[in-house]
C-alpha cells in the first residue's frame, strides 16, 4: 500500500464519515490512488476536473454528474467543491498536483467528511503537492 493510498484510509475513511475517497492526477486527468472498491472512471474525472475549469458560479448552477447520478452544487470556488444528491454527496478538494475525491452515504455527517477532506487538502498543499 502507498503512502497516499495510507494517508486516504487514516485521515478520511478512518473518521467513519467518508465512504470511499481518492486522489486523482490534475496533470494527467488520472487515478492516481483510491480507496479499495472505490473507481473513478475516466468521464468522471473531466467532470470533477471540469468543475474547477468553469466560473464558480457555472458550476454551482449547472451541479454535477458524477458515478451516474446527478448532484446539487452546494459550493464551488477555486479550491473547493461539494455536491450532494438526497443524503449522499462528494467533496472535492483542490491541490497543486492532486483533486482529493471524498464520497459521504446516508447516516454519515457530511461536516464531517468536509472537515477531514479539506484538512487533508491543506496538508497536501502545504507540503507543495
Amino acid at each position: 500500500m502507498s503512502h497516499l493510498q495510507n494517508l486516504l484510509l487514516d485521515t478520511l475513511l478512518g473518521t467513519k464519515h467518508v465512504d470511499s475517497a481518492a486522489l486523482i492526477k490534475l496533470q494527467e486527468r488520472s487515478l492516481c490512488v483510491a480507496s479499495p472498491g472505490f473507481s473513478i472512471m475516466p468521464g468522471d474525472v473531466r467532470t470533477l476536473v471540469n468543475g474547477f475549469a468553469k466560473n464558480p458560479l457555472q458550476t454551482r448552477r449547472e451541479g454535477l454528474y458524477f458515478k451516474e447520478k446527478d448532484y446539487k452544487c452546494i459550493r464551488a470556488d477555486d479550491y473547493s467543491l461539494y455536491a450532494k444528491n438526497e443524503n449522499t454527496g462528494v467533496v472535492v478538494v483542490k491541490t497543486h498536483l492532486y483533486l482529493l475525491v471524498a464520497t459521504y452515504t446516508e447516516g454519515m455527517y457530511p461536516s464531517v467528511c468536509v472537515e477531514a477532506t479539506e484538512k487533508l487538502g491543506e496538508y497536501l498543499r502545504g507540503k507543495g503537492n
